[in-house]
């Protein structure tokens, strides 16, 4: 099939055919809900890639915001003006119904896969050999890309490898959750299948599932699990754990702890080096962030075309002229779009010297100014973080012919748009006028590339041997020496102070204990850089049990220097001063309180009791998990009581709906 088919495929997911969805037990057996039927469907490999194809589910640009690259928001890296109730123990809170707990697109899998592969092996699909195998393998990733879904949500979860029959003694068996162990290696044997039919350049190119995106896609899964394992050891979040509420439920259950943390890690070194080795990555010319136009580095993360950035291997194109289109650059070049990188995130890059901004000698120029925080800095910083006075747009001039540049970040006007730390976004940003027009944006949305298996062996291997080889060693330098910082990430481990480093991050802990280990910690700082505004904060802190801290310490969000120099920014046209603090008697505040800090604090803007995050974010262990809503436990249920069903909730949760976690 030719490629540019396949592109537009890819573009019209919503316009291809309806599937259908549920979500409770009873639902099991449906086939799709569509007129496709075994008889007149499947017939062909244009069949396959349109099945397949409808039925990606990757974080991909979509609605009137910034994006992917807002995916970080509501972690220790990005802020929006909104918090989120993970946060607020006992606002989260049991649901009634819905949930992540649903089997929808694991029964298009299954239905896919049990229908297609017998077809296939009969040789009744017409079209290339080659690439009827590669949807068949698609077919097998996808479903393991649901279920790790399922993983990082739930934890334990049932392993449903077909359609069923409506018999309610047959689905009430099949809902039963297996250990979350088990469900990983259950996904780790689809990757398998899947990335002996893949092809290395599959049909329709990068907008299509290849071998690479599955290798690394596989060590991303094993490193979650591992780590998960890791650090959650001794916990009912583990199965086996003391107070894990599957004891007593799950059949033929037994486990070695260290045994299944080294198979993970294997597995993820082994998928993680067959990547890292195959594909190079894209090239930085490690500008100061001024101008990046012609940085490749830069341009991958907006170009509306990434096909020929060969650290990107699979992505989401978009067509204006199809009506298929993004608002991206509108909201990262024109404004802030409700969301900033925090102070804790800035402050933890480290200098081009390779030191922290505390050492001594770090250089260092302090943050009285935003181009005073990116100077010598780690050039990621000062490629993905907008600065007053940057060049803007390209293509486009003022009326006396000067260049349109970045202006002060906007941290008190509209909240759609607003810079909410004014440590502005610029990951993504294009200088494209005409990617900037409402929604006629093109930019292109990564979904996997190659650095990510850089990262997954250093860590995999270092928690596996201890020590960093000589793998892990030539990836870290490839990482640092793209970056413009020291390759001697030792020079950066002897400097690395964690009483400092634990007032910036929330992976400076694990398990509520400061990390004694400095190597294992740089190592984390490396992924958090490398990958900000990439919206895979969230599930690295879970698996890292990062948050346990936030109990009895919570943690303050900060941003900019707002009361200093910056201050002046913020007058009218009259030099009127435009900021008003929190709790001015008979005025809107618009931003924190000078006393309590010099740094823009955004949720600490309205004092008022509605605001249940003004004390800073705090964390119940239960939430490390998602709770399963009240419905499925009624489902599975032969007598509807939720405590005879045959499913048990997550720890910590309770077994009633609109309740918070027990802790």
């Amino acid at each position: 099939m030719k490629r540019a088919i396949h592109t537009k495929l890819y573009l019209m997911l919503a316009l291809l055919v309806s599937l259908g969805t549920t979500s409770c037990n009873q639902f099991l057996d449906r086939e799709p809900l569509s007129e496709i039927t075994p008889s007149n469907f499947f017939a062909n490999e244009a069949d396959l890639a349109a099945y397949t194809v409808a039925e990606y589910n990757f974080p991909s640009h979509s609605g009137f915001n910034v994006g992917t690259f807002g995916n970080d928001n509501s972690t220790d890296n990005q802020a929006s003006s909104g918090y989120s109730v993970r946060w607020v123990p006992g606002e989260w809170r049991v649901p009634q119904s819905g949930g992540s707990w649903n089997f929808d697109r694991i029964r298009q899998a299954n239905y896919f896969i049990e229908t297609v592969v017998p077809r296939w092996k009969q040789g009744k699909i017409t079209g290339s050999a080659n690439n009827i195998a590669h949807y068949v393998g698609e077919g097998y990733f996808l479903r393991a890309y649901e279920y790790f879904n399922k993983v990082q949500a739930l934890g334990d979860f049932p392993i449903v490898r077909k359609t069923l029959p409506d018999q309610l003694d047959e689905l009430t068996a099949m809902s039963k959750r297996r250990p979350r162990n088990e469900v990983a290696r259950f996904i780790l044997s689809d990757l398998d299948s899947a990335i002996l039919l893949l092809q290395s350049v599959p049909p329709g190119g990068k907008n299509r599932i290849s071998l690479n995106a599955a290798l690394l896609f596989k060590s991303r899964v094993a490193l979650y699990e591992a780590s998960w394992l890791t650090y959650h050891s001794g916990t009912p979040q583990v199965p086996g754990g003391p107070g894990w509420p599957g004891a007593g439920k799950v059949d033929n259950f037994s486990i070695n702890m260290g045994e299944e943390i080294n198979f993970f890690l294997t597995q993820a070194m082994e998928a993680a080096e067959k990547v890292a080795d195959a594909v190079p990555l894209v090239a930085n010319t490690q500008d100061n962030g001024y101008n990046s136009s012609a940085n490749p580095y830069f341009t991958m993360f907006s170009d509306p075309s990434m096909e020929k950035y060969s650290e990107v291997l699979l992505w989401r194109q978009y067509d204006p002229s199809l009506g298929i289109n993004n608002n991206v650059n509108h909201y990262i070049n024109q404004n802030g779009g409700n969301t900033g990188y925090t102070r804790g995130l800035v402050d933890n890059f480290l200098m081009k010297n390779g030191l922290p901004i505390y050492a001594s000698g770090s250089g260092y120029h302090g943050d009285d100014f935003i181009k005073n925080v990116k100077k010598e800095r780690d050039n990621r910083l000062q490629l993905f973080m907008k600065a007053p006075g940057e060049l803007r747009l390209k293509d486009k001039t003022n009326a006396d012919g000067s260049p349109i540049l970045i202006g002060n970040p906007d941290i008190i006007g509209l909240q759609e748009t607003r810079d909410v730390t004014g440590y502005s976004v610029k990951k993504g940003m294009s200088y494209q006028f005409d990617q900037t027009v409402g929604s006629m944006g093109a930019t292109g949305s990564i979904v996997f590339r190659v650095v990510e298996a850089y990262l997954n062996y250093i860590e995999a291997s270092y928690l596996r041997e201890g020590m960093i080889n000589g793998k892990a060693d030539q990836y870290w330098r490839a990482i640092r020496e793209r970056s413009g910082v020291n390759p001697d990430y030792m020079a950066t481990v002897a400097a690395t102070d964690m009483a400092q480093e634990s007032k910036n991050d929330f992976a400076a802990y694990s398990a509520g204990r400061l990390l004694a280990d400095p190597v294992l910690y740089n190592i984390r700082r490396e992924r958090r850089v490398e990958l900000i505004a990439e919206g895979m904060r969230y599930t690295d802190l879970k698996r890292w049990r990062a948050l346990d801290q936030l109990k009895t310490n919570p943690f303050i969000i900060e941003g900019f220097k707002v009361w200093g120099p910056m201050q002046s920014w913020y007058v009218d046209k009259d030099g009127k001063a435009l900021l008003i603090e929190a709790d001015t008697p008979g005025k809107t505040a618009n931003v924190s309180k000078k006393a309590e800090s010099q740094y823009l604090r955004p949720y600490r803007i309205n004092l008022s009791a509605s605001n249940l995050a003004k004390d800073g974010y705090r964390w119940a262990y239960a939430h490390y998990l998602e709770p399963i809503a009240i419905q499925h436990f009624i489902i599975a249920s032969p007598s509807a009581d939720v405590n005879s069903s045959a499913i048990y909730q997550n720890p910590g949760w309770p077994l009633a709906a609109n309740a918070g976690a027990l802790e």
